[in-house]
């Protein structure tokens, strides 16, 4: 039986690669160094594979920033504004347009904006979205995927390169110029595409692995269309390389027939979110093709229970023999840490039942040495299974008795919408178009270093409190002298929108080296959910009334939803997802009321991950917002009418859960809407969304400064959308990640363009 792992982490298990990238965007190392930690990366990631004995190691699945990015570097897809910068390098091809295209380019006479940026389906990670148009011509240009397919192989090791599938690069992507089909542009598109598996090929490569996760989403009669379409001219030109299709993420269902009708060699489904499509699958799978079951989850830390996974392979080796069959990992292991070895301050009552990637490639290796007759291995499994399931600390009976006291009076506010947004004005006086941020400012190496100073011991608590209390009464009189209206205390005591509530929330660990890639160079730690979630202490309470007391002005209250908390955890297994979600909207409820009576008046819950969670199938999908939504209404909805709640989105489309968006009932709404130039508020006009909204002006995901004029002409045209009295002025996200000087800058052109512009059309 063959071993298949779709793809390996890439940015190091000691963020090696992010570091390299930073040292590198600042002048601090050179092209030559990044790219000697790229290779010492990939060499590593291709020996651990090698060392556990699998048999498909993916390559071509590094990336300096995204894989998406890197499909379009390698097929020529640049768009019209940055090819002029192309034209410019001596190497038109090489990483600085790369990382131009994932940043932008503010710099010799050029000021380019980035690519979009957005969710990957149901991830939280974000790719750059491909923008086609008419001035793009396609070919072969990046060979980096050959170069790393040639560079394992100098090492031994006979890869197998993965790329993203024709249809899905194409359908994640946005279409620039009218008139141009899909159809049309994969046309244009498949001569580079097969001039890049050709290579490949020519290179050694024995398979090759087209991930088309767009297989288990809702397709229309056209997006079928270009499957076939895109498949046959590839399996045309080449007739005798071993292509592995691979989908993850949820299951084929109606496009089952649809994906074992490519000629493909293999088929990869996800039999982890998706368990019942298997027999559908066996049923009607062609004789001559090969099926790769991923039955060890690669998007959470959880260890595989071996009995499932060896029923799910043996039925399967059952049906089409055990030549045919392919053992994996559900998706690529991108999803989720390193190494569990790393971690030397786990609960090992806990950390027992955790898999890491490296853990996971064992899990892979295991579960073939079971299918041998190692049953050992499988005895140590369940011991470990049955010590989860009878563990103390997971159930906690208190917590299960409040949730299911809930009544219908939990979920909602006693005034509209209307009658309340009165009632604010009265009570905060906030002009024509207020000024704001979304809540965190630059986190220095100071900052971080007291954080790190507290945690180690090196500092006492109260020198930390004066540090902090320091650094909110700077971040106030700066945002005063700036002319913000609504203030912020800057976060400066948290290290992770997520990680910060964990911490003081029952039913949480963390780890040490648990980082997952976000985007490009940000890294996150997921916290790990492994128990009933309860709040045993305010959390935010005493800084948040310490910032109000420096300023006439408001200061929100900022803290994270709960379906923000639960996406962006490693959440246990063992009972409903949303159970859990409804446990922390509770935890939620009980810091925004002790807010509320400690004085603040503004209180944003962020749900940026809120459309992360959405199933890929619309017919799931309701079920699921009606539940989300719901655990955003029960942790507000207890304040007076006069409080404000605010709530953040960023980075996903919208447009298709406007309703859901306008039930959450949130007074006021920012969200990212830069990078699309306000091409998301045509959905709330046309919804004729009833709340307040604050669309983001200006991309805090890259280093560039935008102009005065550049923010008023998007307030201009959130203005034609949207009635004026409802808009707010803001960045499009937290400006955790970005330096003061040019923070300064943009902040102050903000405020600039709000003045200006509120006198236009006062």
């Amino acid at each position: 039986m063959i071993t298949n792992i779709p793809g390996y982490p890439r940015i190091g298990s000691q963020r090696e690669l992010k570091k390299a990238c930073e040292n590198y965007w600042a002048g601090k190392i050179s092209l030559e160094k990044l790219e000697l930690t790229a290779r010492q990366l990939r060499k590593q990631h291709w020996e651990t594979l090698h060392q556990a004995g699998i048999d498909l190691i993916p390559s071509n699945d590094f990336s300096f920033y995204d894989q998406m990015l890197d499909m379009s570097m390698a097929l020529g897809v640049i768009p019209a504004r940055f090819q002029d910068l192309q034209r410019s390098f001596a190497n038109p091809h090489c990483l600085e347009l790369y990382f131009a295209m994932a940043r932008g380019y503010q710099k010799n006479g050029f000021d380019l904006t980035a690519l979009e940026m957005t969710k990957w389906f149901d991830t939280n990670y974000h790719y750059l979205v491909p923008e086609f148009d008419d001035c793009q011509t396609y070919s072969l240009q990046c060979r980096k995927s050959i170069h790393e397919f040639k560079e394992a192989l100098q090492q031994g090791i006979r890869t197998k390169p993965v790329l993203i599938g024709p249809v899905t690069y194409i359908l994640c992507g946005k279409i620039k110029s009218a008139g141009i089909t899909r159809q049309a542009l994969l046309s244009r598109l498949l001569p580079a595409y097969i001039e890049l598996l050709t290579a490949l090929r020519e290179a050694g490569a024995e398979w090759i692995q087209l991930d088309e996760p767009s297989l288990v989403t809702d397709l229309e009669p056209a997006d079928t269309a270009l499957f076939q379409l895109a498949y046959t001219a590839i399996r045309q030109a080449l007739p005798h390389q071993q292509l592995l299709l691979t989908t993850y993420f949820g299951g084929l269902e109606d496009n089952t027939q649809l994906a074992l009708q490519l000629p493909v060699d293999a088929l990869h489904i996800d039999l982890v979110r998706a368990p019942e499509q298997l027999d559908d699958v066996l049923a009607a799978l062609p004789d001559n093709m090969q099926l790769s079951l991923g039955v060890v989850d690669g998007r959470n830390i959880w260890k595989n229970d071996y009995t499932i996974s060896i029923a799910l392979l043996r039925r399967a080796t059952a049906a089409i023999g055990e030549q045919r069959v392919m053992l994996g990992t559900s998706c690529s292991l991108l999803h989720v840490p390193y190494n569990l070895d790393d971690e030397t301050s786990l609960d090992p009552a806990i950390s027992q039942w955790m898999a890491f990637a490296k853990q996971k490639v064992g899990e892979v290796a295991a579960l073939k040495q079971i299918l041998s007759g190692d049953e050992a291995l499988l005895t140590i499994n369940q011991q470990m299974m049955d010590s989860r399931r009878t563990a103390p600390g997971i159930h906690v009976p208190a917590v299960k008795a409040r949730l299911a006291a809930i009544t219908e009076a939990d979920f909602s506010r006693p005034l509209s919408f209307a009658a309340r947004q009165a009632l604010q004005q009265e009570k905060l006086q906030l002009p024509l178009l207020p000024t704001t941020t979304i809540g965190s400012f630059p986190q220095t190496v100071e900052i971080r270093q007291l954080r790190s100073n507290l945690k180690k011991g090196y500092i006492t608590q109260e020198q930390y409190n004066h540090d902090i209390s320091t650094a909110i009464r700077e971040a106030i009189t700066w945002q005063e002298a700036l002319g913000l209206d609504v203030l912020v205390h800057g976060e400066f005591e948290r290290n992770d929108m997520v990680e910060y509530f964990g911490e003081q929330l029952e039913g949480f660990v963390f780890t040490q080296n648990g980082w997952v890639q976000s985007y490009g160079t940000r890294c996150v730690k997921p916290p790990v959910i492994y128990g009933d979630v309860w709040r045993p202490y305010p959390m935010t309470v005493d800084w948040s009334r310490y910032a109000q007391s420096l300023t006439d002005k408001p200061v929100k209250g900022m803290l994270t939803g709960p379906v923000t908390i639960l996406q962006w955890s490693f959440v246990r297994n063992d009972q409903p997802r949303m159970d859990t979600a409804f446990q922390i909207a509770l935890a939620i409820r009980d810091e925004v009321k002790d807010l509320e009576n400690a004085g603040i008046a503004i209180i944003q819950v962020d749900e940026p991950a809120l459309r992360e969670g959405l199933p890929l199938r619309k017919k799931q999908q309701g079920i699921y917002l009606e539940q989300a939504v719901n655990a955003f209404r029960l942790s507000v909805s207890q304040v007076q009418d006069s409080t404000q709640i605010h709530t953040h989105m960023c980075y996903a489309e919208f447009n298709d859960i406007i309703a859901h968006i306008a039930a959450m009932d949130a007074d006021v709404i920012t969200m990212e809407t830069s990078r699309s130039q306000m091409e998301l508020l045509e959905a709330f006009a046309q919804f004729r969304y009833p709340n307040e909204t604050g669309p983001g002006v200006y991309d805090i995901h890259s280093p560039r400064v935008p102009g005065v004029t550049e923010m008023s002409k998007l307030l201009h045209k959130a203005a034609t959308l949207l009635p004026v009295r409802n808009l707010w002025v803001n960045p499009d996200c937290g400006l955790k990640t970005r330096k003061w000087p040019e923070t300064e800058m943009a902040l102050r052109n903000m405020v600039q363009a709000a003045r200006e512009v509120r006198k236009e059309l006062a």
